[in-house]
């Protein structure tokens, strides 16, 4: 899971610590319009880029820019021996090969078109694999030509129209998809304004001319084990490290030591489960010895069950075992078990809450003496089903979404399937592969496609072809496809599932062009062992639907050529950070979703082994990416303006419909997801409702579009055997706008039931446990004619009855 859209360049780090360029973009912004205002120095009405000779400089920089290194490491510099004109210019340098840039961030009129030019001069540049010395706009594949070896000074330009863009980050760039070595220097880059469009909106609609039909897996979701999408986000379970992977006591353990800590230790000769377990040691004074976990939450109420599996010296007896929802006023109950012995033996556990807490804590002690062990112990509320959170399933069954791609995503690399399977107090912990965090196995293949069942969705598994081989994936597919008398079916048939579940579809690892991910190779090796993977999955069941590694550009092209015997539809991610500019952050979403179509469009021309061939995209990660964490590891929040861009981009997919066959929106809880969670409560962000409003009454056969409706984006399709159509507006302006509107093949009806989803502002969000501020608001009868007026920030979604 990485950003790997076409509006980045490759980053040389581990998904975790990946840097979003537009982030720091967004900083650089900051920074240059407060530069502005405190130095004096501003952009001309002819050029609006400041500084754009780099004469002001502070701290040995130019004001108004930022320098990035998108693979490190470059020397940046301002030279005051080197210039085009007046006496400064700026200096990239590299020996080792960078991919690095001064960048500023520029105001611009959407919807007009603009030159971009500027000086460059180079020494010794070579640029490898990249493009060399250039000015680009990040985010738009938008670039001059690229000066390399030694040249004096060269004027470069590109022209460029912004469309729905009103903010660009200039870059001077150095590398450029790749490393450069050698040294460039910048000076006098301009943006000139050449013309501009007046928007007045308008739209023809014709009912008669049909598209491709709307996949309905486009609305597919994406959940991984990482940071609190499945642990504390979907799975009931509330202790952290329930099995002990980390000591008692020590900095990264969630259980604490009651009585000396000197009295509790790892016993690595008798463990339950793991490596070790944790041995308390009684004094015989009466006094109190054992462990704890604090910050669990409780309702008043509310009943809780478990289980805890212990085994103790005659001495030891009883243990107790406690759920405190105020510790220091006693308010407690307890359970005293006395039937144990030096055998390890599972207690079940039901507790009910008196009072209400966020820092409830359970308690497992012994005023004995000699010793008692805790193997393992589990807590959930008694309303889970089957192991997940009831509040959860509730509104994942509201998203309707219809296909779930598990486990990773980057952790799929590093994991063993055969891990998740068995008695989950059993099954060992392991430290997360990729990402922070432990990986309790309690969430396996069996309690996946439960989770499956329990929503009405789809299963898509990914398999490891990171650390893994291609035995080890075909033995999944046969444990999960295969009949009960094969070799896998018969274990599965152990584990109380007779039948086997017949899951379709199947991705041939992760991200794999990536240097982050675990396992990662050249691509000329992987395609041969891509192909081994697919000949040994499809011998076990040759009806899966295999889904193979791309990345648009040299990866995708190489796979679709050595590989497409072996593939049905072809992986693509991308992520969007936050841009300045509520345009041009709305806007990025849709034009990666439409980049990656025309790619996919162009290697079904060029590449000769796609003919007679139909390899679909399957976006398997898509969303924006940026922010603090929030809820937990990568749990960032999402606002208004992100719904927007969700939805705009739900628009491109439907215009893309002939060859995008499925999304999966990453990821669906917590983890940039769609639904955010506490411990006791849940709620939709705006992308979730996008998700939800789309899923639920937009139309599957999308139909001709014409006009020039910007800065509004207009979709239409019909559903329901043609009896409704459906019609919605997405308008992304703080102002209300109007849209004169026509229709061919139907009359203009009076009313139509409406769906708005809009807010108070573009950082408006929702929160769980509060009430949201982002809803989606029904009306029965709106009114509907050849003018529809568009709230700002809103999307509109019109369902019209047609006929009888």
């Amino acid at each position: 899971m990485k950003n790997t859209g076409k509006n980045n360049h490759m980053l040389d780090f581990k998904g975790l610590t990946v840097l979003f360029v537009v982030i720091v973009a967004l900083i650089g912004y900051a920074f240059s319009m407060q530069e502005k205002k405190s130095s004096g120095f501003t952009a001309s009405a002819k050029n609006p880029i400041a500084n754009p000779s780099f004469e002001d400089v502070e701290r040995n920089r130019p004001k108004g820019w930022r320098t990035v290194n998108w693979q490190p490491k470059a020397e940046f510099a301002v030279d005051e021996s080197v210039a085009h004109s007046g006496k400064r210019s700026i200096r990239i340098s590299s020996a080792d090969g960078a991919d690095s840039s001064f960048q500023s961030i520029v105001v611009v009129q959407p919807y007009a078109k603009y030159r971009l030019s500027g000086w460059i001069k180079t020494r010794d540049l070579k640029p490898g694999t990249s493009k060399g010395a250039l000015i680009n706009l990040h985010a738009m594949d938008i670039m001059t030509k690229a000066v390399s070896g030694t040249q004096d000074w060269t004027r470069v330009e590109v022209v460029f129209d912004t469309a729905g863009t009103d903010a660009v980050s200039v870059n001077c760039l150095f590398g450029g998809w790749g490393k450069a070595t050698g040294t460039a220097w910048y000076d006098d880059v301009q943006l000139e304004l050449l013309s501009a469009r007046t928007l007045k909106p308008e739209a023809a609609i014709d009912t008669t001319k049909s598209m491709a039909p709307i996949s309905k897996y486009i609305y597919g979701q994406f959940i991984e084990h990482l940071g609190r999408c499945i642990y504390q986000g979907i799975w009931a379970e509330m202790l952290e490290d329930r099995k002990f992977y980390y000591p008692v006591g020590g900095k990264e353990s969630a259980w604490k030591i009651i009585g000396e800590p000197r009295n509790v230790r790892m016993n690595p000769i008798l463990p339950y489960v793991g490596v070790h377990v944790p041995e308390i040691r009684l004094k015989g004074t009466g006094e109190a010895g054992g462990i704890y976990q604090d910050n669990l939450a409780v309702i008043k109420g509310k009943s809780y069950v478990g289980r805890v599996v212990l085994a103790a010296d005659p001495g030891a007896l009883p243990i107790q075992v406690s759920l405190a929802w105020d510790p220091g006023a006693g308010e407690r109950q307890t359970l005293s078990l006395s039937e144990l012995s030096n055998d390890y033996r599972t207690v079940p556990l039901s507790f009910k809450a008196e009072g209400t807490s966020e820092n409830a804590r359970l308690e497992i002690i012994s005023k004995g003496n000699e010793a008692f062990r805790v193997g393992t112990v589990s807590i959930m509320p008694a309303d889970n089903i089957e192991g997940f959170r009831p509040e959860v399933l509730k509104l994942l069954k509201e998203l309707d979404a219809p296909v779930y791609r598990w486990p990773g995503g980057n952790f799929v690399s590093g994991y063993d399937w055969k891990d998740g399977l068995g008695d989950p107090d059993r099954r060992p912990p392991r430290k997360n592969p990729a990402w922070l965090g432990i990986e309790h196995n309690d969430v396996g293949i069996h309690e996946f496609l439960d989770f499956c069942r329990l929503i009405g969705t789809d299963p898509y598994i990914s398999v490891n072809s990171g650390q893994g081989s291609e035995t080890l994936a075909a033995e999944e597919v046969e444990y999960v496809n295969g009949a009960a008398d094969t070799a896998m079916g018969k274990w599965r048939v152990q584990n109380c599932h007779p039948q086997p579940w017949g899951v379709k579809f199947w991705s041939i690892g992760n991200e794999m062009y990536g240097n982050w991910q675990l396992g990662h190779m050249p691509l000329q090796d992987y395609m041969k062992k891509h192909n081994r993977f697919g000949q040994a999955m499809r011998a076990k069941d040759p009806t899966i639907k295999l889904i193979a590694v791309g990345a648009v550009g040299t990866w995708s092209e190489g796979m679709l050529a050595n590989c497409a015997d072996f593939m049905d539809y072809m992986s693509e991610h991308f992520y969007c950070g936050e841009l300045p500019g509520l345009l041009s952050h709305i806007s990025q979403i849709p034009r990666e979703v439409r980049q990656i179509a025309q790619a996919h469009r162009k290697y079904r021309t060029t590449i000769p082994a796609l003919k007679g061939k139909d390899i679909r995209i399957a976006l398997d990660e898509w969303n924006f990416w940026y922010g603090p964490d929030l809820y937990g590891e990568i749990g960032v929040r999402y606002f208004l303006k992100d719904g927007l861009g969700i939805a705009e981009g739900l628009h491109e997919y439907f215009r893309q419909s002939d060859i995008i066959y499925m999304a999966n929106y990453a990821q669906t809880v917590n983890v940039i997801g769609a639904i955010k969670t506490t411990k006791t409560a849940a709620e939709f962000e705006t992308t979730g409702l996008v998700l939800k409003l789309y899923r639920a009454h937009y139309g599957t056969i999308p139909v001709q579009v014409s006009g020039a409706p910007e800065p509004l984006d207009v979709a239409a399709a019909w559903k329901e055997g043609k009896k409704v159509l459906t019609v919605a507006v997405v308008n992304p302006t703080k102002t209300a706008q109007t849209l004169p509107l026509s229709f061919k093949g139907i009359s203009f009806p009076k009313s139509a039931r409406l769906y708005l989803i809009t807010g108070s502002n573009e950082m408006a969000y929702n929160e769980p446990g509060k009430e949201p501020a982002v809803k989606i608001q029904e009306t029965g009868n709106a009114p509907f004619g050849s003018k529809l007026t568009l709230p700002p920030l809103s999307i509109s979604l019109y369902e019209i009855r047609v006929g009888k």
